[in-house]
């Protein structure tokens, strides 16, 4: 719970700083009392981007291992406050130095842009902690596996230790770039910065990022949405190949982000775009499980016809129905992914608002949405109350705003994208161009849509609150699927890390250890540190 705290109001206050983004986009809106709106983006893309996420899906991981392989011992508990208490305390210190306007650097803090040295070091704090995190659920599934040798481990303990196996490799790459790069630079130890190594360190780390948003939705499809609805997990076999392929094809791909930047290889980045692209296999194959167990479910109810079983799925559930409405937005959502990640119309696409409205479909609606529907039952799981059909009724309307909000957003971000409208930049008439002119009625229709969002978060931080502590007192269900009867049986190589972990080792070797060497030895001259706000 006390990482649901944390993520909830961030939830709060980063919606808050994405509403004023979006009604100064429109022209209609002008910041008060000198607040910058380089500023607001920083907060908006910090506190959304990393902090609502890291802790919302620490606290899931966590009840998740502790639900299904025992109660975690008091020194496995120690270091998960160890690791949640430097969460804290890095989080509050980015978060002053923002907010006093020393570090306006954007969620992505791109170097030579300059930073005070205090937000890199909270951001360390914050990557720091999540590692004691890792240790803690590691511990306990080699507690799990040393008392049940030749099981296959629970599936929801196993899903977890895959999603934090990739967080522990990505983060080596942004924390080497802080530790011995940023960090350095903006204590004026050293006076410039080599900025092809840290972005491509950055990139190492910011694909993977989007997996970790995604892997604990994908626990929730795979794990919990088939008790939800009364049905079975079609394949447990095919859940942890889909995993394990996400975990080997989500690193050596940071390229994809860097496809117009100068200094890196074209053979490079291809290699990369073809590894991006194998990504759409596990995806597929998530896609192919869901609904096969929903429609095993409905035909287990006498469903008839091609479709019939559509019917017969639980649609008045908010549980079921608004993690349903995200796997529908991925559909679009990784469509939009594959257009950023073709080499020719990435060049169409790449730095226009379109990037940004593609990562509001992905990780903002598919993301988000089941995040939400998690929280419907976890929530008062945990603090012993009932998801009340009152509080249903209004989770639905919340979830069902959240979608017609992101849809007006998102759809306008995509448009005018497009039309070339570019990203990260506040309102503007460019001197009155033609072209700008164009983008203004989209930019109107994400304020539109933004403030549609808004009033969602209102009615979840509701939700939220009522759950936590004035809902009616009772059990609620933690809801974890049995596999059908008819599944092959797991097998064991799954749980063969030194397999896995060699294979993403070598992955990621043959994938940046060339382009890394050049990036070194043919450096242009470093960059000094940038302050333009």
């Amino acid at each position: 719970m006390a990482h649901f705290y944390m993520a909830f109001i961030a939830l709060a206050l980063g919606g808050l700083a994405g509403l004023l983004q979006v009604l100064v986009r429109s022209g209609k809106f002008v910041l008060p009392a000198g607040i910058g709106y380089y500023q607001i983006l920083t907060v908006h893309g910090v506190l959304l981007g990393l902090v609502l996420t890291i802790f919302f899906i620490i606290g899931f991981m966590v009840s998740s291992v502790s639900r299904t392989s025992g109660t975690f011992t008091s020194r496995q508990r120690t270091f998960g406050w160890i690791g949640y208490w430097l969460k804290i305390i890095g989080t509050i210190i980015a978060a002053v130095m923002i907010l006093l306007n020393e570090a306006t650097v954007l969620f992505t803090f791109y170097a030579p842009l300059q930073a005070h040295f205090l937000f890199y070091l909270g951001l360390t704090l914050v990557i720091v902690g999540t590692w004691f995190d890792s240790a803690m659920l590691y511990m306990k599934y080699g507690q799990w596996k040393k008392a049940n040798p030749g099981q296959p481990s629970p599936l929801l303990t196993f899903m977890t230790v895959i999603t934090f196996i990739m967080w522990d490799v990505a983060t080596i790459g942004v924390a080497t770039t802080v530790l011995f790069q940023l960090l350095p630079w903006s204590l004026g130890i050293i006076d410039t910065i080599n900025i092809g190594v840290s972005r491509t360190l950055f990139w190492y780390f910011g694909h993977p990022l989007v997996y970790f948003w995604l892997l604990p939705a994908y626990m929730a499809w795979y794990v919990i949405i088939p008790k939800i609805i009364g049905g079975k997990i079609f394949s447990d076999a095919l859940a942890r190949m889909s995993f394990i392929l996400l975990l080997l094809f989500s690193i050596p791909v940071g390229f994809h982000h860097q496809l117009m930047e100068p200094g890196i290889d074209p053979a490079w980045k291809f290699l990369q775009v073809v590894l991006t692209f194998l990504v759409v296999i596990p995806s597929m194959m998530t896609a192919f499980s869901l609904f096969a167990t929903f429609e095993s479910f409905g035909r287990s109810k006498g469903a008839k016809g091609l479709f019939g079983w559509v019917k017969k799925l639980p649609w008045g559930d908010a549980r079921f129905t608004i993690p349903f409405i995200g796997m529908l937005a991925f559909i679009p959502g990784g469509a939009g992914g594959i257009v950023n990640a073709s080499h020719q119309m990435n060049q169409v696409v790449h730095n226009t608002i379109w990037i940004t409205g593609h990562f509001h479909l992905t990780a903002a609606t598919t993301v988000v949405l089941t995040f939400f529907g998690i929280a419907y039952w976890l929530i008062p799981h945990l603090t012993g109350r009932v998801f009340t059909k009152k509080l249903n009724k209004i989770a639905m309307i919340q979830g069902i705003t959240w979608t017609i909000g992101m849809t007006f957003m998102s759809g306008a971000m995509h448009a005018a994208g497009l039309l070339g409208a570019p990203r990260r930049s506040a309102f503007s008439e460019y001197g009155g161009a033609a072209q700008a002119a164009e983008w203004i009625p989209y930019q109107i229709a994400q304020a539109v849509g933004g403030s549609i969002l808004f009033l969602s978060i209102i009615l979840m931080l509701y939700i939220f609150v009522n759950l936590a502590f004035f809902a009616p007192k009772g059990e609620q269900e933690f809801p974890v699927g049995e596999v059908a009867e008819h599944a092959e049986k797991t097998p064991m190589v799954f749980d063969n890390w030194k397999l896995w972990l060699g294979i993403t080792a070598a992955l990621i070797l043959f994938a940046y250890t060339l382009p890394f060497i050049d990036l070194i030895q043919n450096a242009p001259p470093g960059a000094k540190g940038y302050k333009f706000w």
